[in-house]
């Protein structure tokens, strides 16, 4: 298949890009920044704001599937990528008449996730960082969410949980709009996404996707994807 990837310089994009290229994939790997995404065999790279509907309009042409791996900082003020990326994104691809589209979002998304047996998460850092910092940004994913379901597209949302990072995609669990667990490592997110992208389970709803193999140290966690970034 030839398929477009958003935000394929960001930290789950490159992992999508590598596995989508040794499964033998096409790839437009769309990105703001020239020259930040490596030139390889089977990879296209396209320029492009994901905000601009004719800059996206101009970069998925072609192309099979779309796989978005945008993602936002945490910020006090109105966060809008996640939205606006989705609404040029879904336009585009009706006109281009492409219909399978998957889009990162969170576990969070799903307002009945609470992880079975997570005490200090659920009661200490999901109230704090999920809830209070992160705030504007789910907000705006669950804005993006709202804007897929109003399409006739052949989407699927994928739910990670707390994304860390792991060198190899372990045996990860999947389930129908969030899975019980805390965490995700970012190769078992792009393995997840690209099985789903042809499997076809999840069609037009949301998939939940886990790690439970290995698990990340907290602090370092907490440090490389909350403090670190900002």
């Amino acid at each position: 298949m030839r398929i477009a990837i958003f935000g394929a310089n960001g930290p789950t994009g490159r992992r999508l890009t590598d596995q989508a290229l040794a499964a033998g994939h096409e790839v437009v790997a769309v990105t703001r920044r020239s020259g930040s995404v490596p030139a390889r065999p089977g990879l296209t790279v396209a320029v492009a704001d994901a905000t601009d509907p004719a800059a996206v309009d101009a970069a998925i042409g072609g192309t099979d599937a779309v796989l978005s791996a945008l993602g936002a900082r945490f910020s006090k003020e109105t966060i809008t990528t996640y939205s606006a990326s989705a609404t040029a994104i879904t336009g585009a691809m009706a006109r281009h008449g492409i219909k399978r589209l998957l889009a990162v979002s969170s576990s969070i998304a799903d307002p009945n996730w609470r992880p079975t047996g997570a005490h200090f998460f659920n009661h200490v850092l999901d109230p704090l960082v999920n809830r209070r910092l992160g705030r504007t940004l789910h907000e705006d994913m669950r804005r993006m969410e709202a804007v897929i379901h109003q399409t006739d597209l052949d989407w699927t949302l994928v739910r990670p949980s707390g994304l860390f990072e792991h060198p190899v995609v372990t045996a990860y669990h999947t389930a129908e709009n969030s899975a019980d667990g805390v965490f995700t490592a970012r190769a078992d997110l792009a393995a997840g996404m690209l099985h789903e992208m042809e499997e076809r389970r999840y069609v037009r709803t949301a998939i939940g996707i886990i790690t439970t193999a290995v698990k990340p140290n907290i602090a370092k966690l907490i440090w490389n994807e909350g403090v670190k970034k900002r």
